[in-house]
């Protein structure tokens, strides 16, 4: 049978409250009594049972973390700042990701249901109904990347991120600038492309709707959209990405191809994720503070995700590939 807090006890020679204290950290217990209780712990090989702590204290210490996608160093930044604050709260994290459509969503809701304390949620098309029909009033829900009426967010500046890239292509002398977007129900995407077509129109630049792919953040998606590009009568001079993983894509595009980056055409992309600067040549990006959204999505959730939207800023880092 399972050792329980109550064998502790007894065999620590103290009440279950004591034990419950050191164990939980909970209050003040003296020093030699502390020890004590560890080391019986530690020889009962006690395990605490987290389902019968929760029922106790109505917390489950974790938090909900659903990512459309766990594939690329974009949601390897942000699972990695999410955990850093969690475990500094001494909380754990229960991680799924959804990318099969609005069914698949609701039901990876309902599994947290009762498993969390809290939920941070990126999805590109969250809608508040389906928050509300699906997640329990009082629950703290914090969306990354999209906002959603009622609900804390933590989103970035996508547009003016975009617009000051497409404004450094244009001082270099560039006017012919192509831009390979994300998905269009993507909120970054759209943002991002709004930010560029500003860009665009403010500096008087060339509109020409050719210049602008679809893709879908991968790095395939990318070196499609690159021979895309290769195939056009009159070639852009500067191509824009929308993430850094599709600018990779087309460098390798345009590499197939014997064009010389940034000779040939210059190239610039999105996030900042860390393999950018280890490509050749290095990858001028927009810098997105990844890392940290995750992190404050925790420490909003914790916070009782009090409802308002947190925008971080962006800014640009200016490398070879863009021969500035």
């Amino acid at each position: 049978m399972a050792v329980t807090m109550r064998d502790v006890a007894r065999q620590a020679g103290v009440s279950v409250a004591t034990v419950s204290r050191v164990l939980n950290e909970s209050g003040p217990v003296g020093e030699g009594t502390r020890r004590r209780i560890l080391q019986t712990a530690g020889a009962l090989r006690y395990v605490p049972n987290g389902t019968a702590r929760s029922l106790t204290t109505s917390t489950t210490e974790t938090i909900g973390v659903l990512l459309p996608n766990l594939y690329g160093e974009f949601y390897s930044e942000v699972i990695r700042g999410v955990e850093g604050a969690v475990r500094d709260r001494r909380y754990h994290t229960l991680l799924s990701s959804v990318h099969d459509g609005p069914a698949e969503l609701v039901s990876a809701l309902r599994t947290m249901v009762g498993r969390v304390d809290g939920l941070v949620v990126m999805s590109p098309d969250i809608e508040a109904d389906v928050l509300r029909a699906n997640l329990p009033a009082g629950l703290p829900v914090v969306l990354l990347g999209s906002a959603v009426t009622g609900h804390a967010a933590v989103t970035i500046d996508n547009r003016a991120g975009a617009a000051a890239m497409v404004r450094h292509l244009a001082a270099l002398g560039h006017r012919r600038i192509a831009l390979v977007s994300g998905a269009a129900v993507n909120a970054d995407a759209q943002a991002r492309r709004a930010g560029y077509r500003a860009a665009v129109a403010d500096r008087g630049l060339d509109a020409d709707p050719a210049l602008v792919l679809d893709g879908d953040f991968t790095e395939q998606s990318g070196y499609l959209a690159g021979r895309a590009l290769l195939d056009l009568d009159d070639r852009p001079t500067a191509v824009f990405a929308a993430n850094d993983s599709m600018a990779i894509g087309a460098l390798r595009a345009f590499r197939e191809a014997g064009l010389d980056v940034p000779g040939d055409v210059a190239l610039a992309g999105f996030d900042d994720i860390p393999v950018a600067q280890f490509v050749t040549p290095a990858l001028t990006s927009v810098h997105v503070p990844i890392h940290e959204m995750g992190a404050l999505a925790v420490e909003t959730v914790l916070a009782d995700g009090d409802a308002g939207t947190t925008t971080l800023p962006t800014r640009l880092v200016v490398r070879e590939s863009c021969g500035g």
